[in-house]
Order: C-alpha cells, then sequence, then structure tokens
C-alpha cells in the first residue's frame, strides 16, 4: 500500500493497511483506553509501516483542540448543499472530527460574521461555498486556519477548491436540446457575478457557437434567485411573440420554477437544466439534467481540509490544489422537436 503522491500517509491510509476506521486510529493515537491492545498494536504496526507521523489533527486533539472544523453554505433549503454538507460530515467522521453548519442565504453580508465566528469558536478548519466574489474576509481566516472553497473558485486566495465542470455540463446539455432540432432555447440563469452563472451560461453559449446559430439575446434571463424568480420569467418567455421552443435552467429551484410555468400556461417544451432533482423522471416532461455527485464534493473538499490539517507546521508550504467533479447528462421522456404546445410523445 502507498500513500496518495504529493504527500505523505494519511490517518486514513493507516486506517486501511490496520482494517479499521480513521477515527479508531484517531483514537489509538490519542491513548484511548476502549481501543483493544490488538487493535492498538494493528494500528501502531500501520504506523510503523507506512512511516505515518503523528500529524497536526492528532497533536491538536491531544493537546484539548475543538476537534471541530467548519463549514459555510449559502442555501440549506437547496438539496444541493444538504448533499454537501453530509459528504464533508462523511469524512470529517472518519477522521474524528465535527462539523459546525453554517448558512449565509446567499448574503454575502453575512458571511465576514459567520466566518469569525466560527474562528472563535477555534474550529480546526473552514470549508466554504463563497456567496460573493469579495474574499477579503477569508484571506483573514487563512491566517489562523486553513480554508477550502466549493463550488465556487477562489478571488484572489491561493487555496485549495473543489469545482463542478459546469461549463462542460451546460455546453453538453444544451447540444442535446440543438441536436433535438431546437433553434430558440431561452437561457434562465442564476446572478451573472457568480462563478456557476457565468461557466454555464458560457457553456450554453459555446454548444450554440459550435452547430453555428447564435443565441437570441430576448430570451436570456439572468438574476434568479430562486423558484418563484424562475416561474415569472419564464411566463414572461412564453408571453413573448416570439418564444422559446426550449428551456435551459442553471440549477434545480430554476428548473423547478421553469416547470411549473409551462404547467400553469399548459404548455409542453423540452427542459434542460443543471442539477437532477426528486422526482425528475416521472414528471412526463423532457428533461435533459446535468448530474454530478454533490456528496462527493463535500467528500472532496473535506480531504483536502484534513490533508491541510495533518501537514506538519515546519513542512514547506504545498500549491493549492483543485479538484473538479465530473458531470454527465441524463435524460427523461421523448424529445419534442416541433415546437411549444406540443405534449411529448405517450402523453
Amino acid at each position: 500500500m502507498t500513500a496518495r503522491r504529493g504527500s505523505g500517509p494519511t490517518m486514513h491510509d493507516v486506517g486501511k493497511l490496520a482494517q479499521v476506521s480513521a477515527m479508531t486510529v484517531s483514537r489509538v493515537l490519542k491513548n484511548d483506553p476502549g481501543v483493544s491492545e490488538a487493535t492498538r498494536e494493528r494500528v501502531f504496526a500501520a504506523v510503523d509501516r507506512l512511516g505515518y507521523r503523528r500529524n497536526q489533527t492528532a497533536r491538536s486533539l491531544r493537546l484539548g483542540g475543538s476537534g471541530m472544523i467548519g463549514l459555510v453554505v449559502t442555501n440549506l433549503a437547496n438539496p444541493f448543499y444538504s448533499r454537501l454538507a453530509l459528504g464533508v460530515q462523511e469524512v470529517a467522521t472518519e477522521y474524528g472530527l465535527r462539523v459546525l453548519l453554517s448558512n449565509s442565504g446567499e448574503r454575502a453580508d453575512r458571511e465576514p460574521g459567520l466566518i469569525d465566528g466560527l474562528v472563535d469558536h477555534q474550529v480546526e478548519g473552514l470549508i466554504v461555498v463563497p456567496a460573493g466574489s469579495r474574499q477579503q474576509h477569508l484571506a483573514r481566516a487563512m491566517r489562523h486556519v486553513p480554508v477550502v472553497l466549493a463550488a465556487r473558485p477562489p478571488a484572489g486566495l491561493d487555496t485549495d477548491c473543489v469545482l463542478v465542470e459546469d461549463f462542460h455540463g451546460a455546453r453538453e446539455a444544451t447540444a442535446c436540446l440543438l441536436a433535438d432540432g431546437q433553434t430558440r432555447i431561452a437561457f434562465l440563469g442564476n446572478p451573472p457575478a457568480l462563478y456557476t452563472g457565468a461557466e454555464r451560461l458560457r457553456g450554453f453559449w459555446a454548444a450554440h457557437e459550435e452547430v453555428g446559430i447564435e443565441p437570441d439575446n430576448a430570451l436570456i434571463r439572468q438574476g434568479l434567485v430562486d423558484a418563484a424568480t424562475a416561474e415569472r420569467a419564464t411566463l414572461d418567455l412564453l408571453g413573448l411573440d416570439e418564444p422559446p421552443t426550449a428551456l435551459f435552467c442553471t440549477n434545480n429551484r430554476i428548473s423547478q420554477g421553469a416547470i411549473r410555468a409551462l404547467y400553469k400556461s399548459g404548455t409542453t417544451l423540452p427542459v434542460a437544466g443543471f442539477d437532477d432533482f426528486d422526482l425528475s423522471d416521472v414528471l412526463g416532461l423532457p428533461l435533459t439534467l446535468v448530474s454530478y455527485d454533490a456528496d462527493e464534493i463535500g467528500r472532496q473538499a473535506a480531504r483536502l481540509l484534513i490533508d491541510r490539517l495533518e501537514q506538519d507546521d515546519d513542512a514547506a508550504p504545498r500549491a493549492s490544489r483543485r479538484v473538479t467533479v465530473p458531470t454527465r447528462v441524463v435524460r427523461h421522456g421523448a424529445p419534442v422537436a416541433d415546437g411549444p404546445g406540443h405534449p411529448p410523445t405517450g402523453a
């Protein structure tokens, strides 16, 4: 068994070799009397074989550190962030760490206070989904603890992050609609200042350029923040003299608002969108969804953070890392290629 390339062996590596959880390794290193002697011997044998050095996390826990990491997300009402949080918690539990969760509500002005509060609670490190592009408060936090960003990249910070294939996923889903014969595709997007909104618009536009079609600016709606604003924007689009023949939505809440508008107006249009969501396969609409593992974003972010925590204090600073979680397109229902107002095949 070998350690991960570019770093020394971790507590997780020791646990694999000793056939125990990382939490059990942590308990052994803290001299927990509740661990059996046989397990203790296996763990120390794995430590010796791998050349594992008792890391910063273990040292902190033994010296009375909090044993907690902080997680800040932008909207817990969105299932995406709930899944991300579960992924963080899964890995944190393996390492004997607890998670303190805060929700910024997509308000960039609230985020600095949440970050300061978590640092004041002496968390060992932070995982943050930034609410905006101004991240000076994160730079201040990095003086005290390591910080990993999730779903959105750092702006002027040298730190690790975990992203989704936003551009690629949007381009692929839009290309599916174009291949079905749709030429007037509306874009319903979140605020353009957000990285995800900008990248998904870029992918939408690139798919059109690849087939020699220029999107109609009259069909582009940005700045949508929830299902209600998406519903209103969709109804507005459907009322145009030349309405769209298909919709592309940049997240699950926008997709749900658009679908509600279609039902209220009695219209059936193909919908493509980022994020899968519950019951998407039974709605009876032609849906093209960009799917990915939101839990894995959280898991990867937690692993990057713990890797930072395990780094020896006297080790040379490690270069920042960017991990990208892949996407795939999932299609439900039969494509509609002959314009609005027609029910899907079989309806």
